[in-house]
C-alpha cells in the first residue's frame, strides 16, 4: 500500500474505503463479487450484513441495479451467483452526474453557456408593495 492510499483511508470516507472498514471486511467480511465500475461487494460471514466498497468516490448511484437489489436485500442471490441479465427495455446504467460538468441545464439556466432568451410579454415581475 502506498503512503498516499494509507493516508486516504485514515482520514477521509468519501474515497474507497477507511481503516476500519477494511479491518471490518478482514475479520468478517466474504468476497461476493465485482460489477462492470470495479465496485466490490461483501457480506458478513454466517450473517445478514452487505457492503460495497467503491471504487474511488463513495456515490451511493454508481451501484448498478443488478447490485442495488442485492446490497439492499430485495433479492437473495448476487448477480455474481447467478446469470443476471438486464431486461430488453432496460437502458444502461449511468452514474448520476449531478454537480458536475455532465449535470442537466436547461436553457434559462445560469449555469449554461448559452445566452438566457428574452422575456416575453406574457411575464410581468413581481415587487413587494404590488
Amino acid at each position: 500500500m502506498k503512503f498516499w492510499d494509507f493516508l486516504t483511508e485514515v482520514f477521509t470516507w468519501w474515497n474507497g474505503q477507511t481503516m476500519g472498514t477494511r479491518f471490518f471486511t478482514w475479520r468478517k467480511g466474504e468476497y461476493v463479487g465485482e460489477d462492470e465500475f470495479g465496485n466490490k461487494y461483501y457480506r458478513e460471514r454466517g450473517g445478514e450484513k452487505r457492503w460495497v466498497i467503491y471504487n474511488g468516490l463513495a456515490e451511493a448511484s454508481s451501484i448498478p441495479p443488478g447490485w442495488h437489489g442485492w446490497i439492499h436485500h430485495r433479492v437473495d442471490v448476487a448477480p455474481s451467483e447467478e446469470e443476471y441479465h438486464a431486461k430488453s427495455w432496460q437502458l444502461a446504467h449511468q452514474v448520476n452526474p449531478t454537480g458536475t460538468p455532465a449535470a442537466y441545464r436547461p436553457e434559462g439556466s445560469i449555469l449554461t453557456p448559452e445566452k438566457r432568451p428574452e422575456v416575453t410579454g406574457d411575464y410581468q415581475a413581481w415587487s413587494p408593495g404590488q
